[in-house]
């Protein structure tokens, strides 16, 4: 599983016009699921995304995490987080989960951080969406459940 998470001051996900998720400040996660990953994949990013400390402190230093200030996480599943362009331009997707497959386990990663008590918005699976967001920092992490990076 990979995460890209950036910390936002707003991010907002619309579907045919309509806003359907929002967040102030918090993250903004695309998530990506990759053939093979299981439950312990959605563990690890979720325990990381709930535990990164990249908001500031009181003296400055980015030292606190989502659910010490109060924020939320605006997830939404991303299978282009997959692409493997390392040959010619036109990417490969051929290591990103089956539809069925990266549902169940997007859908158990939005549920591990709200069972951390985070306010998870969602955008809608396999669905042409716009995304926003204001990048705080900006600050944007890359998690890989299999430490690729």
């Amino acid at each position: 599983m990979r995460c890209v998470v950036q910390r936002v001051s707003r991010a907002s996900v619309t579907v045919e016009g309509k806003i359907i998720g929002q967040v102030e400040k918090g993250y903004m996660a695309l998530v990506g699921v990759e053939q093979g990953d299981a439950e312990q994949d959605v563990r690890y990013c979720a325990d990381k995304v709930a535990g990164l400390r990249v908001f500031e402190d009181e003296n400055g230093k980015m030292n606190r995490s989502v659910k010490d200030v109060g924020g939320a996480v605006l997830a939404v599943s991303q299978f282009t987080l997959l692409g493997d362009a390392r040959h010619g331009r036109r990417p490969s997707f051929s290591n990103a989960a089956r539809p069925e497959e990266a549902n169940a386990l997007y859908e158990a990663f939005c549920q591990a951080l709200r069972a951390e008590n985070i306010r998870v918005e969602t955008g809608v699976f396999q669905t042409d969406m716009q995304v926003e967001l204001v990048n705080d920092g900006p600050v944007t992490i890359l998690l890989d459940s299999r430490k690729g990076f």
